[in-house]
């Protein structure tokens, strides 16, 4: 009897690291990986982030009981659209992207009623007191989302022992499942995850413009290079945020112009006790975010398997197959 297959579509950061996990755990299921960059696909290979890579997309997905797409969310679309005939009956289809709606509407849109679509988004932090971790296949780690959340949106169509499935999957990468609505997670993520980098850009823009930026740029530090942070070093991956989820992200902006209008009035006015008050507020709320960040205190009410998750993981997997 041949072993239950996974196949993850893309080994960057996160495919890379989701394969790690899942073949540092065990070997009673086969991962094969693909990727358009034949180079990443090696890499991934060389680091034993999957068993084998196949260099055509359909190769690997073809019997596959599990497929996880963790591309970049534009190429989603045509990836789901390649590989819709070719599913095998009763395998779940899942993503990694940080927008949820479009995916949910093309999964919908594209995929036959024999297979079922769970969406997915891990929340990662890749900073350290010496900074940004590497990217790509290079950072890498079978313990990326040890600890973190791991959003789940299920499409309506979704089996029972699919989401189950999903939610199996996400235990086993040692993180916990949060279940939320496909809208609400990209309004949610729109302020902050989404608006950071439009400040960031925005603060750019506004000073290597000035003609004092050759004196400037001597002088800043810290503040400014945190601030001035991008997580991806491709353009294009926040150009394609902004174009998916543009609504909401224009409503975050709207947000924060009203809030920099206020600060401006008091600053203005000279208001010193107003400003004390502020900054030690935003500071309060700041550091009570992190310690709960580092404890895990978000009130979740999650549902554990019942079975031990490795065990539990393998005997739906094998369910759906």
């Amino acid at each position: 009897m041949s072993k239950p297959r996974i196949a993850i579509i893309g080994l960057g950061l996160i495919g890379g690291s989701i394969g790690l996990a899942l073949r540092r755990i065990g070997n009673d299921y086969e991962v094969i990986g693909h990727d358009r960059k034949h180079t990443v696909a090696g890499q991934a290979r060389k680091r034993g982030a999957v068993g084998k890579t196949e260099w055509n997309l359909i190769s690997a997905c073809e019997g596959a009981d599990l497929i996880i797409i963790a591309t970049p969310v534009m190429a989603i679309k045509e990836t789901l659209t390649a590989i819709a005939p070719y599913l095998k009956p009763g395998c779940l289809v899942t993503d990694t992207a940080n927008i949820k709606e479009p995916v949910m509407t093309w999964a919908k849109e594209i995929l036959p009623d024999t297979v079922s679509f769970v969406g997915g988004d891990p929340i990662i932090s890749q900073e350290t007191s010496a900074g940004s971790l590497p990217t790509g296949i290079e950072g890498a780690r079978a313990d990326l989302f040890q600890g973190g959340l791991y959003c789940l949106t299920p499409s309506s169509e979704a089996a029972p022992q699919a989401v189950q499935l999903a939610t199996d999957l996400v235990h086993l990468l040692g993180a916990r499942p949060f279940f939320l609505d496909a809208a609400e997670h990209d309004g949610l993520v729109a302020g902050i995850d989404h608006l950071p980098f439009v400040l960031s850009a925005a603060l750019l823009g506004t000073t290597i413009t000035s003609p004092a930026w050759r004196e400037m740029r001597k002088l800043a530090g810290d503040a400014f290079q945190s601030a001035t942070h991008f997580s991806s070093a491709d353009a294009a991956t926040y150009r394609d945020v902004c174009l998916a989820n543009g609504e909401n992200i224009v409503r975050w902006i709207d947000a924060c112009l009203a809030r920099l209008k206020e600060l401006r009035e008091v600053i203005a006015a000279q208001e010193a006790e107003k400003l004390e008050k502020t900054f030690e507020g935003a500071m309060s709320v700041r550091d009570k975010w992190l310690r709960d960040k580092a404890e895990g205190r978000w009130e979740l009410t999650e549902r554990m398997p019942a079975l031990p998750p490795q065990q539990s993981f393998l005997r739906r997997l094998i369910g759906l197959g």
